[in-house]
């Protein structure tokens, strides 16, 4: 193929998106999408030939020329990143950056979309297609369409150095993670840690040539299924010491050092702020959201706080107490890398519950066919694996497709990507390839989407055997994935996650629910080698210890949602390189953090979220907690009417899954539940409340 990331078939031919063509396509896409945009804004700017189709589909279909080959090569970048796509990627960033800025401050386009708005059949529109109209003439004013033609100048200029500076911050992230790694030479050292996990370790050493069977070491690495087990099981302090050091060096040192850009960025970040005509990020970003504003969301945050802080204190008390009469010592401040140790005793203890017990019932392929199972049953689809000639980017890459159960339609296809490599980005991810659209027939032409995440890989012949909330990752994303390829919008561009993002984790994060509903568990919870459901034992166990240090819990992402606001609303303003930025993030988060005897660094160098795309979730980290209480409250219909109830699975998928951004999510919401969200359901769930 010539130009394969050009190639717009649904079957996307994965070995052929090689970097040496990502130069030459994109620059093809970029040429062709400017042409079609200089097209439409050279085309009537008045009277009756101005169309929805010919003005504002033809938009649409206008960006989409880039935006769908440029998604491949993000793609790719973050699931099989080298030298030679990165220097592509980073190549074609300033240009495409400029283009998808430059096109909302065209003027004559503008005039365009304000004068077909200004048509009779505008003013008719009803429905999605109104939407459509309100959001795109949204789109432009907010992103600076009636700005003077200087400011728009420094406003494109600042919307590529962003895309350069965050790129950048990404790829620091991933190298320091990457540049880190702990071999054990003495197994004696690693008392504590679950057996699992020590045989990945032995793995991982094999597999870098340090380690074999008969000269037995063990290697450690900051992806998070490799360190994580060590913080919270192993005895010696001093590997737990050295784990901990190596998290905080993500981002913070030598050449991978993200601290000046974290200035660099806030500062653009305001700029942009400014240039629109907005206060801060935070109101500039949050505008149409459904926070409104900075001020809003940090109310948010603020009011969580001070509702959990009696009960996060009372953990800390706890903690201590425990740690000191384990020790023999006086109560006092832990050690940071002491926290999840000491966390993890108390809680076997208390509820005489280990989570690692619960790994064998968890088999990657039993929690992915149950959830499928649960999804088939609650929303009225079939979920199939295709296996044969596939294209895959990685051979642990599998493929699916979905089909409404009633019609036999295809709605969808998706790949799914679950495990650890140097070259994966970290984290867990949902996103979408290509999103279908009606047909003349009636039909729909499919959605494509994948997920990604970085879970407990499969250790020699054993199945890949996750821990709990390993699995409420997979139904999360499996929740993002399901609100795309079930979305049943016209257009294209307000189908599925393509909504606010105080609202997009509520599908995500109402799914994460059947983790722990019995019913739903036996779908999936199997024990891998007997088939044997979790016992009742274990059961209770789990539920009891469900909201075991739930303040500390909450309070942690409560932290991170003040930080990021804090930082958005009231220090870019005052971005300056020479501040101390950990010292800041201390007196920012006072209260919110546990004290420690050494001072963690600040969080923000390695906080991809806020710091490794354009906007991403900076300003809007509050978001999780937001969609939290949306999510609590929603499935208290199915708690009422049944977990497996298809009746209130169809009313799910036919009020928030299906309809994107075809309406204000406030009212998605009441349409569901019949009213307005209860603030109080979160912490009923959280035991924070009485």
């Amino acid at each position: 193929m010539d130009n394969p990331f050009l190639d717009n078939t649904f079957a996307i031919k994965w070995s052929a998106l090689n970097a040496e063509h990502v130069v030459a396509d994109i620059t093809l896409a970029l040429e062709a999408a400017s042409e079609k945009i200089d097209a439409l804004a050279s085309g009537p700017a008045t009277g009756g030939e101005l169309t929805f189709e010919n003005t504002l589909l033809a938009l649409e279909s206008a960006t989409e020329t880039l935006s769908l080959p440029w998604g491949l090569v993000g793609h790719l970048d973050s699931v099989c990143n080298s030298e030679q796509l990165r220097k592509a990627h980073n190549e074609m960033l300033k240009p495409v950056s400029e283009f998808f800025a430059a096109v909302p401050l065209n003027s004559a386009l503008w005039q365009r979309v304000k004068a077909y708005s200004g048509t009779g059949e505008a003013k008719s529109l009803e429905g999605v297609r109104r939407r459509f109209l309100e959001e795109t003439l949204a789109d432009f004013r907010n992103s600076g369409a009636d700005l003077p033609e200087t400011r728009k100048v420094r406003l494109k200029e600042l919307e590529s150095t962003l895309a350069e500076k965050t790129q950048k911050y990404s790829e620091n992230v991933l190298d320091s993670s990457n540049a880190w790694q702990l071999v054990i030479d003495d197994e004696s050292r690693l008392a504590g840690l679950p057996e699992l996990a020590k045989a990945a370790a032995l793995e991982s050493a094999k597999s870098k040539d340090l380690a074999t069977d008969e000269d037995q070491k063990w290697r450690f690495t900051l992806q998070a299924p490799s360190f994580f087990p060590v913080l919270e099981h192993v005895d010696d302090d001093a590997i737990r010491k050295q784990v901990w050091e190596g998290t905080c060096d993500i981002g913070a040192r030598g050449e991978h050092d993200n601290t000046a850009l974290i200035w660099e960025i806030l500062k653009l970040r305001q700029e942009k702020s400014e240039t629109l005509g907005k206060p801060n990020f935070a109101d500039q970003v949050l505008e149409r959201r459904m926070a409104k504003d900075g001020a809003t969301a940090l109310g948010f945050v603020e009011d969580l706080y001070r509702r959990t802080k009696p009960f996060f204190d009372v953990e800390t008390a706890e903690l201590q107490a425990y740690k000191a009469e384990k020790t023999g010592g006086d109560p006092g401040c832990l050690e940071p890398w002491e926290v999840a140790y000491w966390a993890e005793k108390k809680r076997r203890e208390e509820y005489d519950f280990d989570d690692e017990q619960l790994r064998p019932y968890f088999s990657m392929e039993s929690v992915i066919g149950g959830m499928f199972d649960i999804a088939s049953e609650v929303f009225g689809i079939e979920l199939n694996e295709q296996t044969g000639d596939l294209e895959l980017w990685h051979e642990s890459v599998k493929f699916y497709e979905i089909h409404d159960r009633e019609s036999g339609m295809h709605l969808g296809s998706f790949y799914a990507d679950w495990f650890p490599r140097e070259t994966k980005r970290s984290g867990a991810w949902m996103n979408y390839l290509r999103t279908g659209e009606p047909r003349p027939d009636g039909t729909r032409s499919p959605h494509l989407g994948l997920m990604c995440g970085n879970m407990t890989p499969p250790v020699g012949d054993e199945p890949a055997l996750l821990k709990h909330d390993e699995v409420e990752t997979v139904f999360h994303e499996f929740g993002h994935l399901l609100h795309h390829l079930l979305g049943n919008v016209e257009i294209k561009s307000l189908n599925g996650v393509n909504v606010a993002w105080d609202f997009v984790e509520l599908p995500s994060q109402i799914m994460e629910n059947f983790c722990w509903e019995r019913e739903s568990l036996d779908r999936f919870a199997r024990h891998h080698e007997t088939g044997e459901k979790i016992p009742d034992a274990l059961y209770n166990k789990m539920i009891a210890a469900r909201n075991y240090r739930s303040a500390t819990v909450m309070m942690r992402q409560l932290s991170l949602g003040k930080l990021d606001l804090e930082l958005h609303i009231n220090e870019a303003a005052n971005a300056d390189p020479s501040r101390d930025l950990d010292e800041l993030s201390r007196q920012l988060l006072e209260g919110y953090v546990m004290p420690t005897s050494t001072r963690p660094p600040s969080m923000a160098r390695r906080f991809g979220h806020l710091f490794a795309s354009p906007t991403g979730y900076a300003a809007a980290y509050y978001s999780y907690k937001w969609a939290e209480v949306l999510d609590a409250d929603a499935f208290t219909r199915f708690l009422e009417e049944g977990i497996m109830n298809r009746k209130t699975g169809r009313d799910f998928r036919d009020k928030i899954l299906s309809k994107g951004n075809s309406e204000d999510p406030a009212k998605l919401f009441r349409d569901f539940m019949g009213r307005d969200p209860d603030p109080q359901a979160l912490l009923l769930r959280s035991g924070l409340a009485g």
